[in-house]
């Protein structure tokens, strides 16, 4: 047993001692499905329950590691873990992973993680979590693995090794590219808060030339401003208009075309200052190629609209949200075990490619019309039925148009360019759910989806 040091001990430094990779814990953490705050903080200090559980089952992670790290046939897999063939067959197909020509499956594959979702018994393992975490106190729902894939390209910032060992830099610019209200500032908060860098958002005022307290002003200023403060993280919103390339039957605004020049002429300081410009966009397709370039905005990062177990969890944490337990709301949700995350699983699988901003929308709205029938009956006992639900859902769905599934189709398009081998499931998923809006005569000036309320349609 290897005696306990520090409680807060960072991840990589931990699987040294242990003896595995911090990428094999990390695709553990996944495939058990573990609540990513019960494991590791955002700065990735290991905490102390998953700490005890690794430390007592260091054996079981080395040969989770090994197992990991082979490539392996359908029957070795079901030999290793004792599950039937075409239970497996049909897991693996639904995860759309990937398979040689040779039929022996990537080494990315988890026997055990396979297991686990076959209904292997790993309690062992969940009995380390027995208090789980209250969802109003987690710094992510879902999105481990997305948060993960963000770690390792924030990893220069975190490693100083990486860039002596392997010569690999810092990025200087960072795209987040998704449709609307898929929470690319709360990632960009979550990259500053990663790397500790103090986060400035660049407001619209600051681009051209303005005039503060009387004092002419400019964006170049700014920057050099920015350049001269220590450890700063620079958020741009609408970078796909502010850095749209330029065509003839193009009209680009002159204070973009200065923000590009200004952003290209200053971008190979920023590393040396400490700066980081992270960017949001929904599309990447239209952004001016050179801003795009080696040693430039380089490091392209999608944010999906959340999945259907993840939106089931939003609706939960937003609708409880402030809530006590002596709250009429509250004790009204209990009363229908709406205070637990199955009871959203039905209504959330309608609400396909919806956005965070979406899934908020429909509570506020189911909250408003259970608080208008209870002030009609009278009744904590009340129940939140079909109706309630089906009614918000057609009020969140109005945010649902044909403007914003064109603008997820854009988005699955520039993810299969820029991130398919990355995050593949998740592509796939959101092109399943993008499907059910398909049109059936598609236009000839649509992208090819459209949205009806309709109850059948969702």
């Amino acid at each position: 047993m290897i005696e306990i040091i520090d409680v807060f001990m960072k991840l990589n430094n931990f699987a040294k001692e242990l003896n595995v990779s911090s990428e094999t814990i990390k695709h553990f953490i996944q495939d058990f499905d573990l609540v990513l705050t019960d494991c590791i903080t955002t700065t990735f200090e290991v905490k102390e329950d998953f700490e005890k559980f690794a430390r007592e089952n260091v054996d079981f992670l080395v040969q989770y590691e090994k197992d990991l790290n082979q490539n392996k046939t359908i029957e070795q897999i079901a030999e290793t873990i004792n599950q039937p063939i075409d239970k497996i067959k049909k897991e693996i197909k639904e995860r759309n992973t990937n398979i040689f020509d040779n039929g022996r499956y990537t080494s990315s594959i988890s026997s055990y993680g396979l297991d686990q979702k076959l209904g292997g018994n790993y309690q062992f393992v969940y009995n380390y979590f027995g208090q789980k975490t209250n969802l109003q106190q987690k710094e992510f729902i879902g999105y481990r693995d997305l948060f993960f894939y963000i770690s390792t390209v924030l990893e220069p910032f975190l490693n100083e090794q990486q860039i002596k060992d392997w010569g690999i830099s810092k990025p200087a610019g960072i795209v987040l590219y998704g449709p609307p209200g898929s929470g690319k500032i709360f990632w960009a908060n979550k990259i500053a808060e990663i790397i500790n860098y103090h986060f400035k958002e660049v407001n619209k005022h600051y681009l051209g030339t303005s005039f503060v307290d009387g004092n002419k002003t400019s964006f170049n200023d700014f920057l050099q401003s920015m350049m001269h403060e220590d450890k700063v993280l620079l958020f741009m919103d609408d970078f796909d208009v502010i850095m749209e390339s330029r065509a003839p039957d193009k009209t680009v605004e002159s204070c973009n075309i200065e923000t590009q020049e200004i952003i290209l002429h200053n971008i190979s300081k920023f590393t040396d200052e400490n700066v980081l410009m992270v960017a949001s966009a929904n599309s990447v397709s239209e952004i001016v190629e050179e801003v795009l370039a080696p040693g430039r905005f380089d490091v392209l990062i999608p944010i999906f609209p959340p999945n259907a177990s993840e939106r089931a969890e939003i609706i939960l944490f937003s609708i409880t949200k402030g809530l006590d337990e002596s709250s009429l709301l509250f004790k009204i949700l209990k009363n229908n075990k709406a205070d637990t995350i199955p009871f959203w699983s039905e209504i959330s699988s309608k609400m396909k490619v919806f956005s965070n901003t979406m899934l908020i929308d429909f509570t506020q709205s189911l909250k408003k019309r259970i608080k208008n029938l209870y002030q009609k009956t009278r009744n904590e006992k009340l129940i939140v039925d079909k109706y309630l639900l089906e009614s918000a859902l057609r009020d969140a769905s109005s945010k649902l148009t044909e403007e914003y599934l064109n603008q997820v189709a854009q988005f699955l398009n520039d993810a299969i360019v820029n991130n398919y081998d990355d995050f593949k499931n998740r592509i796939e998923a959101v092109r399943s759910e993008l499907e059910t809006y398909k049109m059936v005569e598609p236009q000839p000036t649509s992208i090819g989806f459209q949205h009806n309320n309709k109850e059948d349609k969702k």
